[in-house]
C-alpha cells in the first residue's frame, strides 16, 4: 500500500481555503492563515517558509474542529479567541462585540482632537475595551476611564488591560448613571462611545457571523438611537465646556443625531474609510 503523503502546512492551507470558499467566506485565504496560526503558532511568513512541515496529530484535529466551526459561520475571532484592533491583540468572546476595523477611525478622530498633555477620556460602552485601550496605548499620559453595563463584558475588558499592561480605570455603569462615572464625565476632555446602534428592524437581516454577537451590543431601539440619545442628554448636562463628544453610529442615523446637537458649540459628521458618514463629533 502506498504511503499517504504528509499533511503539511501547505496541504492544510489548501484544504482550509477550499472549505472556506465553499462556505461562501470571502476572505478564505486570510482566514486559513489565521486558523493554521492558531493551531501551529506559525505566522503568515513562517507558514510559507515551513510549508512542508507536517502538522502534528493534535494540531490536525484542532484545525479540523476549528474549520468546521468556521464553515458553520461562527466568527473566526470567536474560534481563535482574539481580534486585532489598532495594533493590539484583544481577547474576545461571545459576551462582547467583536471590534470592527471601522471603529479604528473613531480612535483616530479622538486622538486627532485631543489637546496635548494630561487629559481625561471616558469610553462609554467599552465592550472588549478596544477603544479605551487603543487610546491609552497611543497616549500613555492620558487618564482613560471605561464603562459598561454588562459585568461579563467588563471582565473581558479588564483582562485585556492586564494582558496589555495598560492602566485604564473600569467601572460598571449604565451610561453615565454611576455617580463616580458622572464625576469623571464632568472633568473629561473627551467622551467617546460606540454604543449599540442598529435599528430593531434589522434583527432578521443580520449576516450569520453577526448573529453570534450579543444582541445587547447590537440593537439600539426603533431607530437605533435610544442609547445614543440618552447619552447625549447626560453629556449635555455633565460635560465641561469645550469637551469633545465622539460617537460611532449607523450611517443611516448619524445625521439624525447631528441634528440633535445643534445647541452645542460645534458639531459635524465624519466618514469612515469607504465614505459612509458614521461618526458624530461635537463640542460642548
Amino acid at each position: 500500500m502506498a504511503e499517504q503523503p504528509a499533511f503539511t502546512v501547505a496541504r492544510a492551507r489548501d484544504l482550509c481555503v477550499r472549505r472556506l470558499r465553499g462556505a461562501g467566506i470571502a476572505a478564505a485565504e486570510a482566514e486559513a492563515v489565521m486558523l493554521i496560526e492558531a493551531v501551529t503558532g506559525l505566522g503568515r511568513l513562517e507558514q510559507s517558509v515551513n510549508h512542508d512541515r507536517p502538522l502534528l496529530d493534535g494540531e490536525r484535529s484542532s484545525l479540523a474542529a476549528m474549520l468546521q466551526r468556521r464553515v458553520l459561520r461562527e466568527p473566526v475571532q470567536h474560534i481563535i479567541g482574539t481580534a486585532p484592533f489598532y495594533g493590539l491583540q484583544l481577547a474576545v468572546s461571545s459576551t462582547v462585540l467583536i471590534p470592527r476595523p471601522e471603529t479604528e477611525r473613531l480612535v483616530e478622530l479622538v486622538l486627532e482632537n485631543l489637546p496635548g498633555g494630561p487629559v481625561t477620556v471616558l469610553d462609554v460602552g467599552t465592550g472588549s475595551g478596544a477603544v479605551a485601550l487603543a487610546i491609552k496605548a497611543e497616549r500613555p499620559e492620558v487618564e482613560v476611564w471605561a464603562t459598561d453595563v454588562d459585568p461579563d463584558a467588563l471582565a473581558v475588558a479588564q483582562a485585556n488591560a492586564r494582558s496589555l499592561e495598560l492602566a485604564v480605570e473600569f467601572r460598571l455603569s449604565d451610561l453615565l448613571a454611576d455617580g463616580e462615572v458622572a464625576a469623571v464625565a464632568a472633568r473629561s476632555g473627551a467622551l467617546v462611545a460606540n454604543l449599540p446602534y442598529l435599528p430593531d428592524a434589522d434583527r432578521g437581516d443580520l449576516p450569520p457571523e453577526v448573529r453570534h454577537d450579543p444582541p445587547g451590543a447590537l440593537f439600539g431601539g426603533g431607530d437605533g438611537l435610544d442609547l445614543a440619545e440618552r447619552l447625549r442628554r447626560q453629556a449635555a448636562t455633565l460635560l465641561p465646556a469645550g469637551a469633545l463628544l465622539a460617537l460611532e453610529l449607523d450611517p443611516r442615523n448619524a445625521g439624525s443625531m447631528l441634528a440633535r446637537l445643534r445647541g452645542w458649540s460645534s458639531s459635524r459628521l465624519e466618514a469612515d474609510l469607504v465614505g459612509r458618514q458614521r461618526f458624530v463629533l461635537a463640542r460642548r
